[in-house]
């Protein structure tokens, strides 16, 4: 299974790291170990000092698939859930900043939390989803599909042109602003439209 994950995918993130709004998705991957299932703890790494949250809606895929057209595009995935790519934000400066590579900033073992996945129904308002993750019961991103420069199908219609999709793979579709770090005791939880699919401590 592979992890597709959609940087800068809402403005108002993109701003305050500073970054350009893209004009297509920005597409990264990360590995199958980079996954954390089950609410499981996030055990610190000793690599960072500065690990970021970045909670989003995450998408199964259900269909094998490649050079999706729109109209077809939400045939391919069957749940949706919440997850957080975690990010050493440290390293990822240095890295920018040498013009290098920077998945031992994104793509490390468990930096991919996957909280709950609900099935996807016919009533489910995809443009009108919302979702927040609250650390130590304080809300710190408080996000809704409706602002997603990219809706979902589009973002799988635009990886489905580079990569073949498979059943079982997953995509992050993004994270809206509010971003900030975690440290060791922290509980972290997010609920998509009042649900709660993720619980887990940082230890």
């Amino acid at each position: 299974m592979k992890i597709f994950c959609i940087g800068r995918n809402y403005a108002a993130h993109a701003q305050e790291l500073h970054n350009e709004i893209p004009k297509e998705p920005v597409i990264f991957m990360k590995p199958k170990n980079a996954l954390l299932l089950n609410n499981n703890p996030f055990y610190y790494p000793d690599f960072s000092v500065d690990i970021h949250y970045e909670c989003e809606l995450v998408l199964r895929i259900s269909k094998n698939g490649k050079q999706i057209r729109d109209k077809y595009a939400s045939r391919y995935y069957d749940q949706i859930g919440l997850g957080i790519d975690f990010t050493a934000r440290d390293i990822q400066d240095t890295l920018k900043a040498a013009g290098l590579p920077w998945e031992k900033s994104k793509s490390f073992d468990h930096s991919a939390v996957v909280g709950k996945m609900i099935p996807v129904s016919p009533e489910m308002d995809l443009r009108n989803i919302h979702f927040i993750l609250k650390k130590n019961n304080e809300t710190v991103q408080d996000g809704n599909s409706a602002n997603m420069l990219f809706d979902f199908d589009q973002i799988l219609v635009h990886v489905s042109r580079y990569f073949t999709v498979n059943i079982g793979d997953l995509v992050f579709t993004g994270t809206p602003a509010g971003v900030g770090r975690i440290q060791i005791g922290d509980h972290l939880e997010g609920f998509m439209n009042d649900e709660k699919l993720l619980d887990f401590e940082v230890r």
